[in-house]
């Protein structure tokens, strides 16, 4: 359950700035859904615009990382932080950005070997390999 209201478009049209979010969120994603996570930032506009402001720069704008790759690491790091809506919102994002049941697969994976020989260097202190380090 949200521990904020989540706002109705009736509701966020009455904040103009939030509002001004939203109608760039819907020609970005060139959609008319608004996801939960949007609509709960509503009631803080700045906080709303600034958030969408760096996830577009992060995640929209043009980099060497393709979308569906950018959207990959997201589930992981989602994964990794626990984060189950956002799991569940980049999951959707990656598929319809191309991610196959195979890519799917094979990400579950890396993400559990990662999460299990993590836990075993942090267990077991492994010092860092001088070779590893930048010069």
């Amino acid at each position: 359950m949200a521990t904020v209201r989540l706002l109705t478009d009736e509701e966020v049209r009455q904040r103009p700035q939030a509002w001004a979010v939203f109608e760039d969120i819907r020609a970005t994603r060139k959609s008319d859904f608004i996801n939960n996570f949007w609509r709960a930032l509503a009631h803080d506009p700045a906080q709303l615009e600034r958030v969408w402001t760096q996830l577009k720069q992060v995640m929209v704008a043009e980099g060497e990382l393709p979308p569906l790759v950018r959207e990959m690491i997201y589930i992981a790091v989602s994964t990794a932080n626990g984060c189950t809506y956002c799991v569940h919102s980049h999951t959707a994002a990656a598929k319809a950005k191309g991610m196959t049941d195979g890519q799917h697969a094979e990400l579950l994976a890396v993400i559990g070997m990662a999460a299990q020989t993590n836990a075993m260097v942090t267990a077991l202190q492994v010092p860092v390999d001088e070779a590893f380090d930048v010069k």
